[in-house]
């Protein structure tokens, strides 16, 4: 079987730089992510090569490969669990972007607004179910108990979300828990994986670390909602505002805001589609409040957490490059 390859990760950003210490296995692990998604049914052959296109910057692969390469023994079995936390990750973006009913994702249609929002469920299930059976036949037990126990909690942050019904009246420890649900825990996940079969000695530091790098990430991720714009981001600014969804900077900037300003970010949430005009006004209220000074500090501790999980691991450019990840999630302009 001939797969089509995506061509190797380069060199010429500051994420690929961190990626140099694993770079040729992420092309292993590119390769196995598609062997396992393959199948002879045409539409699936057709997903899959949308999917292609729309490859992303294997974010978690990398922590994991790191994170297995930062103890005394590299396990060849960490090319199959990176690409099995790959397609993890990619079946939920196939469900969020249908559950959203998202049009764009890193600059080219959804599969929901390419194919159709059944197929996008569907797909995101095949996705899944494919990467589940790949563990099983490799026996990697231990691996599928961890992956599966955050898939699960993944899961219920989604229905979380779902289930809030005064968007407004949600605060910072929820927004932290969402955060960890949807986020976080996959990150943790692909280093804990990583370090079981290499690094055991180091699981809990890295399991840890992953942990808070995701917490810094999603933080960081909503800045950009506020701060950044369309070539940046690779998605609308004011995208979370648009879909009335509520993060930390527009938490923290309520409390603080005039009772004008307030009934303009109600005005919005009660809008069933904001307008530029209105966006725009409601992220100048939440500069103003301070919400996106607030949001930063709380991201620069996270990340400041993630180091301390491992700043006592052996020197090694895995170390060194999970170091320098901290700096590249809070500053993501590549």
């Amino acid at each position: 079987m001939t797969l089509p390859v995506p061509a190797r990760v380069g060199l010429q950003n500051p994420l690929a730089e961190i990626q140099r210490p694993v770079h040729a296995e992420l092309d292993r692990v590119v390769e196995r992510m598609w062997a396992v998604v393959h199948d002879d049914n045409a539409l699936i052959q057709d997903v899959n090569r949308h999917l292609q296109r729309m490859q992303g910057k294997l974010l978690r692969p990398t922590l994991l490969l790191l994170a297995n390469a930062t103890g005394a023994r590299r396990s060849t079995v960490a090319i199959d669990h990176a690409a099995v936390i790959e397609l993890i990750h990619l079946a939920t973006l196939v469900h969020d972007d249908s559950v959203d009913h998202s049009g764009l994702r890193r600059g080219m249609p959804t599969v929901n607004a390419a194919f159709s929002h059944q197929v996008s469920v569907m797909m995101g299930d095949f996705i899944y179910s494919r990467a589940v059976r790949h563990l099983v036949r490799l026996g990697e037990l231990e691996a599928l108990q961890v992956i599966a126990e955050a898939s699960n909690t993944m899961t219920v942050g989604e229905l979380w979300q779902l289930a809030t019904i005064d968007a407004l009246a949600f605060d910072e420890a929820e927004y932290y828990r969402l955060n960890h649900a949807k986020t976080a825990t996959l990150m943790s996940a692909a280093c804990e994986v990583g370090a079981m079969c290499g690094a055991p000695e180091h699981r809990e530091a890295l399991a840890r670390y992953g942990e808070r790098l995701g917490m810094a990430f999603q933080v960081a991720d909503d800045l950009l909602d506020y701060v950044e714009g369309q070539e940046i981001t690779g998605k609308p600014s004011g995208a979370d505002l648009r879909e009335h969804k509520v993060t930390l900077p527009l938490i923290a900037a309520l409390p603080n805001m005039s009772v004008g300003a307030r009934a303009d970010v109600e005005a919005l949430f009660a809008s069933a589609v904001p307008d530029d005009e209105g966006i725009s006004r409601v992220v100048g209220h939440v500069v103003a409040a301070g919400g996106i000074e607030y949001a930063r500090q709380r991201g620069e501790s996270f990340a400041l957490e993630a180091e301390e999980a491992v700043i006592g691991l052996p020197e090694s450019a895995a170390r060194t490059a999970l170091l320098e990840l901290v700096g590249y999630v809070l500053d993501r302009r590549w």
